[in-house]
């Protein structure tokens, strides 16, 4: 189906569409729905749908060299084996599961897996970052956040990306991929807050990196993506035929088709009617090629 240049690629909404990942060897997006607690598989060139559901919410999701899937829930790191759908325990939360669960997370160019919480009372930034790594969980210090969000590296793996969608910006941070350590923080962009300001455009959510070194960043409430240069210029905007876009994904067998979740939780009926297109996945093409996703590597 497609929507004002857009094409609706899982007609399904979604509560909470979330980490849209590009798996090249099978071909396939995978992404979740976090509060339907549901893993889902989709061939775009086929249309077959496949989903697992999960004992907690899950948040994101990594594949591993044997083409299954790493999946952070909130009650911690799940295996999953996506051939006979069995489910196995890597590591328990780290953290209060009554006031905290993982939120977004991304594989860094070494094949670790980056995954930060969100803390959710949201009255102070008590996220955590923690890294799996080798079979173990380890808490790595980033400035404070409280929703984490944005993950990603440059092309040379020597930056890292990071959003804190609460506060309403992006950092940076020179990497070493050797050792898996982030230092030098300091802010990318930091976007206007105030709601009812006349410049409000939504907060910074998921994001991805394209292969020339730009950030692509979904605009939660915004209706946007912006792509972002290695300092913060604005060189793009994406209007979308919804409010709440969640995560963002290159793929495609040239990694030109921009996959798109999105939210239809919590959001008002007015808002569903005006876009009927929110909680569905979205593609659409774009001009520069994304950077593929490594694998998580034991």
């Amino acid at each position: 189906m497609k929507t004002e240049g857009f094409t609706i690629v899982h007609d399904e909404a979604m509560q909470t569409g979330e980490c849209p990942v590009w798996h090249p060897v099978e071909s396939a997006l995978y992404w979740v729905d976090i509060e339907g607690k549901t893993v889902h598989r989709l061939h775009p060139a086929s249309g077959k749908h496949s989903a697992w559901q999960t004992p907690t919410e899950p948040s994101a999701v990594a594949p591993d060299e044997d083409n299954n899937l790493i999946v952070a829930t909130r009650a911690g790191l799940l295996y999953l084996n996506t051939v006979d759908g069995s489910i196995t325990e890597l590591a328990a939360a780290p953290y209060d599961t009554k006031i905290q669960r993982f939120n977004d997370g991304r594989v860094d160019p070494a094949g670790r897996f980056w995954v930060g919480t969100i803390y959710e009372p949201r009255d102070h930034p008590r996220a955590e970052m923690h890294v799996f790594e080798k079979g173990r969980l380890r808490q790595a210090s980033l400035a404070a956040t409280t929703n984490s969000n944005g993950l990603a590296w440059s092309p040379d793996g020597k930056t890292m990306y990071h959003a804190d969608t609460t506060s309403h910006r992006v950092d940076c941070y020179d990497y070493d991929a050797r050792t898996g350590t982030p230092a030098n923080g300091r802010n990318l962009v930091t976007f206007e807050a105030d709601k009812t300001s006349g410049t409000y455009g939504g907060r910074p959510d998921g994001a991805a990196m394209d292969s020339e070194g730009n950030y692509w960043v979904c605009m939660f409430e915004g209706g946007r993506i912006l792509k972002l240069s290695p300092t913060g210029e604005l060189l793009q905007q994406i209007d979308l035929p919804l409010r709440c876009p969640t995560c963002i994904a290159f793929g495609g067998p040239d990694l030109r088709t921009l996959y798109v979740t999105s939210a239809a939780k919590e959001r008002s009926n007015a808002e569903l009617e005006q876009f009927p297109a929110s909680g569905k996945v979205l593609a659409f093409a774009v001009d520069v090629a994304g950077l593929p996703q490594p694998e998580y590597r034991d």
